[in-house]
């Protein structure tokens, strides 16, 4: 199809490769399209460390979407491509960009807007008045953000790309400061009213502008703003949210990593340039709970009815469990410690009030109990004439 644009999308090592010798056979053999562009990034290390998967020195995905966001770790690798020269990746600056810019500049927008609208507002999009000199250029940002984003990706500026979408979530931050809608909410409602509406406009251009990359994030703000699962990307060029629409609840978008979080990880990849063994520092001990918070935790005997392994996923399998009469699935880390036809009949501890969670699609509705020192994992379990969904006290 001489319609087709052809882009390949490459590590810097193969440039001669798919610049010069691949069009040449292309062009010999006369009946395919050419490359139109070579995007070629250079090389990402890890930690100053080049990647190994055979010395197991990597992050790898399904241990990293069992801890963190999928989004933060798009985000961060977007930020961070290794366009023009090689970068690294560094567990202490995923940190920095996901409670930074993250959680401090696009979640602490979308939080505020939708918070203020639900304390003064009544859950709603109230109505625009006059618009000042900061209005307009709010509203000039808006209109001409998606064209100025729009060439960049299709230019393959991706890192630009996420700074200039970043910097207007930064600049909604401070429209919303400068025009201090918790004095004008006393002083002059109407004031006050134009600056939440088009705080609610800028949050729903923000969940367009960054879908590309924060495709998770994007779809939480839809349902907060009652929007639907398609857009186009020029849709909030204009304010496209109605007066009197309703706002749903306020939801943290990004809570903040811990330094002790990003030491494991850290620890664990120090562990790994050590041949395995464990670093020098000990684990840190967790932190002294009461009786009344360890009581919220409802740990039941379940019996293991199904299990498979998911696909395209090394070390998490599937299993549909009995908890007394429920029938549940939860997603767990064990592939490679435990054979999924051999877990069928075992009776094992969960946790059964843990909120459900999303690991590669599958939908974990608890989570299994198991002890782990080093490589050695093992399942917690109780006498088979136990009772699913007998309680653990």
């Amino acid at each position: 199809d001489e319609d087709t644009r052809l882009v390949h999308f490459i590590g810097k090592d193969n440039i001669v490769f798919h610049c010069l010798i691949f069009p040449a056979m292309l062009m010999a053999h006369g009946e395919f399209v050419l490359p139109d562009n070579v995007p070629a990034n250079e090389f990402l290390n890890l930690e100053g460390n080049k990647l190994s998967t055979s010395r197991n020195y990597a992050v790898w995905l399904d241990d990293y979407l069992q801890k963190f966001d999928p989004d933060s770790l798009r985000y961060v690798l977007a930020s961070n491509l290794p366009e023009t020269r090689d970068t690294d990746f560094s567990w202490r600056d995923f940190q920095a960009r996901h409670n930074n810019e993250l959680a401090d500049i696009l979640g602490n927008f979308v939080n505020r807007t939708v918070t203020f609208a639900h304390k003064y507002f009544g859950g709603k999009v109230p109505a625009a008045g006059q618009t000042d000199a900061l209005d307009k250029e709010l509203l000039e940002r808006l209109e001409k953000a998606p064209e100025q984003l729009g060439k960049l990706i299709d230019t393959f500026q991706l890192k630009n790309y996420v700074r200039e979408v970043m910097d207007l979530a930064r600049f909604a931050n401070k429209y919303f400061n400068d025009k201090e809608p918790w004095k004008t909410r006393k002083s002059d409602m109407d004031s006050c009213a134009t600056t939440i509406h088009y705080c609610l406009q800028t949050v729903g251009a923000l969940s367009v502008l960054l879908e590309p990359v924060l495709p998770f994030t994007s779809r939480k703000i839809w349902n907060m703003l009652g929007l639907g699962e398609t857009h186009r990307w020029d849709e909030f060029i204009r304010p496209v949210l109605k007066e009197g629409a309703p706002v749903g609840q306020p939801e943290i978008l990004f809570t903040k990593i811990e330094d002790k979080i990003i030491e494991r990880e850290t620890n664990y990849l120090q562990a790994q340039l050590n041949g395995g063994q464990k670093a020098d520092e000990e684990e840190e001990n967790a932190p002294e709970i009461d009786i009344e918070t360890f009581a919220k935790i409802d740990l039941r005997v379940a019996e293991i009815v199904e299990a498979e392994k998911v696909k395209k996923s090394d070390k998490l399998v599937k299993l549909q469990i009995k908890i007394g009469d429920e029938q549940r699935q939860i997603v767990a880390g064990i592939a490679q410690h435990y054979q999924p036809e051999k877990l069928v009949g075992r009776k094992i501890i969960v946790v059964a009030n843990l909120k459900p969670a999303k690991l590669f699609g599958e939908t974990s509705q608890g989570m299994l109990l198991a002890a782990k020192n080093g490589d050695k994992l093992a399942l917690l379990s109780v006498p088979e004439d136990m009772p699913s969904g007998s309680k653990i006290s």
